[in-house]
């Protein structure tokens, strides 16, 4: 594992995987996303021995009392993120969470019992697909193979910066029916955002010893934007 390896797999699996969620951004039709986040999290599983597993944070947790922290902290990221789009850009697809909310397709008029159910299948999906597939990747395999050529500290900056330009495909570049649109300040705000909480998963992954910390922090974050997407917009 060096930044060469690092580099070959954020191309094999990011570039593919932003122009997957564009067309199904248009398409309305997401069933691919989920095949990107095993896809992710089997990386470490095709590529790497159980030593090179590891090493990579594959293992339990040092610091245990730091899991519900670090569950916490991305929730109350989220919340702010919201309060931050709102603020600037009410209910508009500007806002980060309102266009991102198109993808979980909640049926206008949808009874207070079945949006229940619904919310809770949302946020359990969530919850496991996109913080394992993506720390597995992100802050397991590309993190390592880069702090093996760069340090540690680099090499967080890199996977960061990967996960936060890859999320731009989520939202900044955005297909309001029937054309594209660039909203370049919140896109701006919306990639920054994302560098942010990685450093934030990255600290739990430390501060842990493991990567469930960076796990927990992961789901945390999107159960609070799943919550704020179906009750707060």
């Amino acid at each position: 594992m060096n930044w060469k390896f690092g580099l070959f797999l954020l191309l094999i699996v990011c570039i593919p995987r932003f122009v997957l969620v564009l067309a199904a951004n248009a398409s309305g039709n997401y069933s691919s996303i989920g095949a990107i986040m095993v896809i992710s999290a089997l990386c470490p599983v095709i590529f790497l021995t159980q030593v090179g597993r590891r090493k990579i944070g594959l293992t339990k947790p040092k610091q245990y009392n730091s899991l519900l922290v670090a569950f916490l902290a991305g929730l109350t990221f989220s919340l702010l993120l919201y309060y931050l789009g709102r603020s600037l850009y009410g209910n508009t697809y500007e806002n980060w969470y309102t266009y991102i909310g198109k993808s979980y397709n909640i049926p206008i008029g949808i009874s207070q019992p079945d949006k229940e159910t619904l919310f809770i299948l949302v946020a359990i999906t969530g919850m496991l697909f996109s913080p394992i597939g993506e720390e597995l990747f992100f802050r397991g395999i590309i993190h390592t193979s880069f702090a093996n050529s760069i340090g540690d500290k680099k090499a967080s900056l890199v996977d960061s910066s990967a996960f936060a330009l890859t999320h731009l495909s989520h939202f900044g570049l955005v297909f309001i029916h029937p054309q594209w649109h660039f909203f370049l300040i919140p896109a701006l705000l919306w990639v920054a955002s994302m560098f942010l909480v990685s450093r934030l998963f990255f600290k739990f992954k430390t501060d842990s010893g493991s990567l469930l910390g960076a796990i927990l922090c992961h789901a945390g974050f999107n159960l609070g934007m799943t919550y704020c997407i179906f009750y707060l917009l």
